[in-house]
């Protein structure tokens, strides 16, 4: 029995691949409408909504370019104007863009990093909030990182930087919107086996980093997408403003 009604519907942004397309895969397989986004890879995240379809789900492909603010705005609008309510918000896209030392780092690539991990969630969760007051619930679950807590590998600072900035956005968003019925957490992914590693992390950097990890092995795309879900439903009713470690023991608080 699906967990979520025939009429909720989840945005998932950056759902191409990797976390985003296990989530969007995940909330579909429990009855939400996943609107599936994507920015430039098209091929991919029409492959993920025909695996929601072929499943008996429903998904809409939805392509925006989430790193200005007129991107992200319109995308919540196609969203709304296609499906006529958001009830989940996955904040998801985000990528490291590039492994660079401090010296190294430019001011362009600065304000890249922020705009596409931190300032895209920002832009597309206000007017999402604002249709969720409106009808006075909602959940918003925004993907975080252990890099967060540890400050990243070497070269991944701006990311780190742009992600603890996430985690504390979480639980500002949490503490002002909970009264309005809208619950919002976030979690923190470990190293999982996804395209960000494959593109950004060398074999000797991950073998490296899965030797840290108590259980022995890198996390899967579907062990986060579960909490993902989890917290987008009824089940964690009463967790609000938290962050969830999905590390394998890498980290423990």
């Amino acid at each position: 029995m699906p967990i979520f009604p025939s009429a909720h519907v989840s945005l998932v942004t950056g759902s191409s691949t990797g976390i985003g397309a296990a989530a969007a895969l995940d909330l579909a397989r429990e009855g939400s409408r996943v609107a599936v986004h994507y920015n430039t890879s098209a091929d991919a995240a029409h492959e993920v909504a025909g695996k929601i379809e072929d499943a008996g789900g429903t998904a809409v492909v939805y392509q925006g370019d989430l790193s200005n603010a007129e991107g992200a705005r319109k995308l919540v609008a196609d969203v709304l104007a296609g499906s006529g309510r958001i009830d989940c918000l996955v904040n998801n896209a985000g990528s490291l863009v590039a492994r660079k030392l401090l010296l190294d780092i430019t001011d362009e690539l600065w304000r890249q990093v922020m705009d596409v991990n931190l300032n895209s969630a920002f832009w597309v969760t206000k007017p999402v909030a604002a249709h969720m007051i409106e009808r006075g619930s909602g959940t918003i679950i925004n993907i975080s990182s252990i890099a967060a807590r540890n400050g990243g590998g070497l070269g991944a600072m701006p990311y780190a930087t742009a992600k603890a900035a996430m985690t504390c956005m979480t639980k500002g968003l949490a503490k002002e919107l909970i009264g309005h019925g809208i619950r919002v957490n976030a979690v923190h992914p470990g190293v999982i086996l996804t395209p960000f590693h494959e593109r950004f992390s060398s074999e000797e950097r991950m073998n490296a980093m899965v030797s840290t990890i108590p259980q022995g092995r890198a996390g899967e795309s579907v062990e986060v997408a579960g909490m993902i879900t989890f917290l987008a439903s009824e089940r964690s009713s009463h967790i609000v403003g938290e962050t969830i470690e999905i590390n394998g023991g890498m980290l423990m608080d």
